[in-house]
């Protein structure tokens, strides 16, 4: 019996894929085990697997094309076996329950929306596909287009390079998946753009791509007609307002006459006179405010105060600045994430003080034979992996109703470049050598700095390390980096006196706190796993073994 083949979730993050290439053609026998096709997916290009035995009977997905996740791509079924009934009910299954209760829906949408029926019906015959910003990272939501590689009326192929696209964590390549003409270029550079966001439209010569690009936006324009109709309003308030605010001075204006009668004895009156003193200007000393003789001699007018007192002071000459920019794609996930970390999971922090006498005597001893220099930084990578073997309770995740333990050790490391933070991931950093992960740390870093770093390169880390060390920082706390359950915050080291076997002497000691997710670790594992780090590095030996 014929079996329908769907697109897969290749990945948490995936909604729909592209067919790269289908290595499989119509009519050629498929056993399980063999690759179908290359999909391409939000993260990497992956191989499609078949699971079923037969002879590839239809394929339902142009090579380039996108399909979304469970959408149909291909049927495997004994050579000549009837496949478009299989095909029919497949696709009715999801159409059955919106006819059901289409009677009211349809009426309304006549009514609201009549233009957009006619829209549709126009593009069947346009020869031209719909640009849309592609979601380049698992926490992209929009991306900036630092340069346009192409212009409108340049011919394009498949694979040619469209656009440069700065994303949260780094600038990357925008590649056309189409050939044909690039008719229309619907953001300038520098200008922002969300994810699924029309940028541009491919096609023939001459197509109408506005009937294209009213046709992608009719889906929005109920939206967008509930965001427009309270403007009306706000501009009659705005109306409204104008004469109140004309007519506020003027109620407000000071009154040089008043009917009220001046409580002044007459002696007090006549001083005011001969000295031109406006006596209702004159606080009074006197019972219920009455101005006497000692108010007037002790008047001074406001005018001279202030004479006297700009006299006294002379002005200090400045001018108040500043200046703005616009929020790069990454500081505003840097910003979004962070705070979502530090509000929703309970922080609490482990502090200890580590001697790093032994540390400083063998990365010296190290750096004599290694291929690579070995810094503190590497050490405590892979002390900290070494810790991790031994509590794999802090190498978890909170995931709402489960709690993940992870069996890899994937160690991610900050690195501070001019645009914020990015976390380059060392995988199985357990497993390696000092002198590899100095390697990888290295080029990582350098990546970073850069922004030539890759999804693989920031995905996937169960624990992080942040060091602000060479800062001259002696102790800090970290925001955790989710979904890890701890960071890691990594002080300088500093030569200070230390007390041993009851005698003070100087030695070297470098403050690391734990931030850690209550949710997931307790102040205890916490513990126990500093005191193992702290262990490794005073006696840098056992990480080798």
């Amino acid at each position: 019996m014929a079996e329908v083949i769907r697109m897969p979730k290749m990945s948490d993050t995936m909604e729909e894929g592209v067919i790269a290439a289908w290595l499989k053609k119509v009519g050629d026998e498929v056993k399980p085990g063999d690759i179908l096709a290359e999909v391409e997916t939000d993260k990497a290009t992956m191989e499609l697997e078949s699971y079923e035995e037969g002879v590839l009977l239809h394929i339902g997905v142009k090579e380039k094309d996108a399909v979304p996740v469970n959408g149909i791509i291909a049927v495997i079924g004994e050579k000549g076996e009837s496949y478009e009934d299989l095909l029919e009910e497949s696709s009715n299954g999801s159409a059955e329950p919106e006819e059901s209760d289409s009677s009211e829906t349809k009426e309304e949408a006549k009514q609201e929306e009549p233009a957009q029926t006619s829209e549709k019906i126009d593009t069947s015959g346009i020869e031209a596909t719909v640009i849309t910003m592609p979601k380049m990272s698992d926490t992209m939501e929009e991306g900036t287009i630092s340069a346009w590689l192409k212009k409108v009326g340049d011919d394009v192929k498949s694979g040619d390079i469209l656009a440069e696209v700065e994303t949260d964590k780094a600038t990357m390549e925008l590649e056309s998946y189409e050939d044909g003409n690039l008719l229309y270029i619907g953001v300038e550079a520098g200008n922002a753009v969300p994810v699924d966001g029309v940028i541009a439209v491919i096609g023939e010569k001459g197509a109408d791509y506005e009937t294209l690009l009213k046709a992608q936006a009719a889906s929005n324009t109920s939206e967008s007609k509930a965001s427009t109709q309270p403007e009306p309003a706000k501009e009659e308030k705005k109306k409204e307002e104008a004469p109140k605010k004309e007519a506020e001075p003027k109620a407000s204006a000071p009154s040089s006459s008043s009917d009220e009668r001046i409580k002044a004895s007459p002696l007090a009156k006549k001083m005011a006179e001969e000295k031109g003193i406006d006596i209702s200007r004159v606080s009074g000393s006197g019972e219920g405010g009455r101005v006497i003789k000692r108010d007037i001699e002790n008047y001074v007018p406001a005018t001279a105060a202030s004479a006297s007192s700009e006299a006294a002071s002379p002005a200090v000459l400045g001018q108040e600045s500043f200046r703005e920019e616009n929020v790069s794609q990454m500081r505003k996930v840097i910003a979004k994430r962070l705070a979502e970390s530090k509000f929703t999971a309970p922080h609490f922090y482990l502090t200890m003080e580590i001697n790093m006498d032994k540390a400083i005597a063998a990365r010296k001893s190290m750096n004599e034979i290694a291929p690579v220099k070995i810094s503190f930084n590497d050490m405590v990578i892979k002390a900290a992996a070494a810790a991790l073997r031994q509590h794999p309770k802090v190498n978890s995740s909170w995931l709402g109703d489960k709690i993940r333990y992870n069996d890899h050790i994937h160690i991610g490391m900050a690195v501070a470049v001019e645009e914020g933070l990015l976390v380059p991931v060392i995988r199985f950093a357990d497993s390696k050598s000092l002198s590899q992960i100095s390697n990888e740390a290295k080029s990582l870093g350098g990546k970073a700095k850069n922004k030539e770093l890759q999804p693989k390169d920031w995905e996937g880390n169960t624990f992080t390390i942040s060091n602000l060390g060479m800062f001259g920082i002696d102790e800090f706390t970290a925001i955790i980096n989710p979904p890890d359950a701890c960071i890691l915050a990594v002080g300088g080291i500093k030569e200070t006196v230390i007390v041993e076997n009851g005698e003070m002497k100087v030695g070297n000691v470098m403050k690391v706190t734990l931030s850690c997710d209550h949710r997931v670790v307790d102040g205890a594992v916490g513990s126990a796993f500093l005191l193992t780090l702290k262990s490794l590095l005073e006696d840098p030996v056992r990480i080798l073994i």
